[in-house]
């Protein structure tokens, strides 16, 4: 969106939210993957806004890191309502900027479209224009008083309101956009006489309405105008959030089986042909590619999955899984495991810092560790990398077209080379060469006159 150079942007995030009962400043509460606030500076970073200014309070050094690099901050040391906030924003605002745009940072599912159309109410003649949506349950929120002739007439804070204004279901959302010069001027006369003893930045709005200047009211989706105040409504929201996210995805083509036990983070990306099962978890840096098959039960993080690859009943942190590959079920692939195209980690296989070339296979109750496995190897059932001496991790190597026997223990540091096998059962803590087998075994003892009864297992142990 083009045009916005002279907007100056402000999010309110000064509060912590006592009903939250939580330590954390309420915007720094998460909803798929994503603090509160993050949602709100997305939606109105999309309008190329001139400036954003953060105003922060609670939690000051945390929402500052949080909000990152680009908005500015003004500190609201003492929280006396969101009009003196907005005065405490606008001390830090620069001068260039004609209008101002005010949210607050705890309503994520706000669209930057209803910010556009807002900030165009504004520009067609309005001292400011303000959000509001029909609510069948409006407690809680400022109420929307209008005239005979249709106009907004007042806002009333709930606190405030008499019962006939209570039943009025159009509320608030404490989002607006105001002509600045306007905005300063109604700052100045705004006073705290009111239930809470605070300055309201909607007794300035009242104060247009008062005087005769044209407030323009645009109507939003109800979840737009909902915030978070509770944990109830932050469940409520995640909801609403998640399916926004999950309808998107089968809109680009990705198949959810259930959606509604489908769980993918704000910034993860799913390739289109791809089915998702009931159960799966997509969060943090996650990217799914084209046509791959994921799930049920599956919980990927930080990870990239390449085209084709399919992944059931595993758990997946930080790693990278090549074209055709094939998962689970029931592994567990810890940080900087790389999978090569068309290679298999397969039942109750654990790996963690280890490279599977191409073709390979661990297909089941292995634990791999600090390793690189070559192309076309095989690693059989039971086996595992004896990767920690007790003070330091050490790394295997196993080369192209090896085969490693059931239930081998490699003690690392050691080396398989290519086209090289061990036996069964074997303990490996030398190398083995290209093209050698190793076997490492005690000599078999068979006991004779063994029999199945009591006296013969006394016998034996005698």
């Amino acid at each position: 969106m083009n045009g916005n150079e002279s907007l100056a942007v402000v999010i309110l995030a000064a509060g912590l939210g006592k009903r939250m009962k939580s330590g954390l400043p309420k915007v720094l509460h998460e909803i798929c993957g994503l603090p509160l606030i993050g949602y709100v500076l997305e939606a109105s970073r999309e309008l190329k806004a001139g400036e954003t200014t953060v105003v922060v309070g609670n939690g000051a050094d945390e929402v500052r890191a949080a909000a990152g690099e680009g908005p500015r901050f003004a500190l609201q040391e003492e929280q006396k309502g969101t009009g003196h906030a907005v005065m405490v924003a606008l001390e830090e605002m620069g001068p260039s900027f004609t209008e101002v745009l005010v949210l607050p940072g705890d309503a994520p599912l706000v669209r930057t479209e209803t910010l556009g159309m807002l900030i165009e109410a504004r520009r067609r003649g309005a001292v400011a224009s303000l959000l509001s949506a029909e609510l069948d349950e409006p407690a809680g929120y400022g109420r929307i008083i209008r005239g005979a002739d249709g106009n907004v007439r007042a806002i009333v804070e709930e606190a405030d309101a008499t019962e006939e204004q209570r039943a009025i279901t159009e509320v608030n959302s404490c989002t607006y956009v105001f002509d600045r010069t306007a905005l300063e001027e109604g700052l100045k006369r705004l006073g705290n006489d009111n239930a809470q003893g605070e300055y309201y930045l909607t007794d300035v709005i009242s104060a247009f309405a008062e005087k005769g200047l044209p407030v323009a009211a645009v109507g939003g989706g109800a979840e737009e105008v909902s915030g978070v105040n509770d944990r109830i409504q932050l469940a409520a929201t995640a909801a609403a959030m998640r399916k926004r996210i999950n309808d998107s995805l089968m809109e680009r083509g990705v198949t959810l089986v259930d959606p509604a036990a489908t769980y993918v983070d704000y910034g993860v990306r799913v390739g289109a042909g791809t089915v998702l099962m009931p159960m799966v978890f997509l969060s943090g840096d996650t990217r799914i590619g084209e046509a791959c098959a994921v799930g049920p039960c599956t919980s990927i993080k930080d990870s990239t999955v390449d085209e084709g690859a399919q992944v059931r009943f595993s758990v997946l942190d930080g790693c990278s899984i090549g074209k055709e590959a094939d998962v689970g079920p029931f592994s567990r692939l810890r940080p900087g495991t790389v999978l090569g195209e068309g290679s298999k980690a397969g039942s109750f296989v654990e790996m963690k810092e280890t490279t599977v070339g191409r073709g390979s296979k661990v297909p089941h109750l292995s634990y791999v560790g600090d390793t690189t496995i070559g192309e076309q190897a095989n690693v059989g059932a039971g086996s595992i990398t004896c990767n920690y001496d007790g003070e330091k991790k050490h790394r295997t190597t196993i080369g192209d077209r090896a085969f490693i026997g059931s239930d081998t223990m490699l003690v690392a540091p050691v080396n398989v080379g290519n086209d090289a096998s061990t036996g069964a059962g074997s303990v490996i803590t030398e190398d083995v060469p290209d093209g050698s087998l190793a076997i490492e075994r005690t000599r078999q003892k068979n006991v004779p006159g063994w029999k199945g009864g009591g006296k013969g297992k006394r016998r034996a142990r005698e």
